[in-house]
């Protein structure tokens, strides 16, 4: 068993979208494409699918929804594959930096607590009896002091 990224442990025989197990017919069929236009995206760079120890294509459904949404930039959209690629990298990147902010938020705010179970900590630890603590009343009175001319 291995472990998922929230610490759980994950059956390595359970299937997950980023399962490879799709041939390439199979996927052709489930995305609505030809073979060799599975071929061509593979050539390109647009959908990387894994590959078996013989080298034979194997496809997630991960990679047949990618192979639906280029479809469909493609010919609904009409943007050619150089641009659908840019896109799939631009996609690529913000999901990794949202993952990325998501753990740093995550970091800052274990440092924000522990920071204030520290502050905490401290403030106990003041030993009130050596000095006691009143609240000052803030006024705007005025003292003079002048000395005496006793002498």
């Amino acid at each position: 068993m291995t472990a998922t990224g929230d610490g759980r442990r994950r059956n390595p025989y359970e299937l997950t979208d980023e399962s490879p197990v799709y041939v390439i017919s199979v996927a052709a069929q489930l995305s609505g494409l030809h073979p060799q236009t599975l071929r061509q995206y593979d050539r390109l760079g647009l959908v990387s699918p894994g590959r078996t120890a013989g080298r034979g294509r194997r496809y997630s459904a991960r990679d047949i929804e990618l192979l639906r949404q280029v479809q469909q930039l493609s010919q609904d959209e009409g943007i050619n594959l150089a641009g659908i690629k840019r896109i799939i990298e631009l996609e690529n990147q913000v999901a990794a930096l949202s993952a990325r902010v998501a753990e740093l938020q995550a970091v800052v705010d274990g440092a924000a607590a522990a920071m204030q179970q520290r502050e905490a900590q401290v403030h106990a630890s003041y030993r009130r009896d050596l000095v006691p603590y009143q609240d000052v009343q803030q006024t705007s009175a005025l003292v003079v002091w002048r000395p005496r001319r006793d002498r």
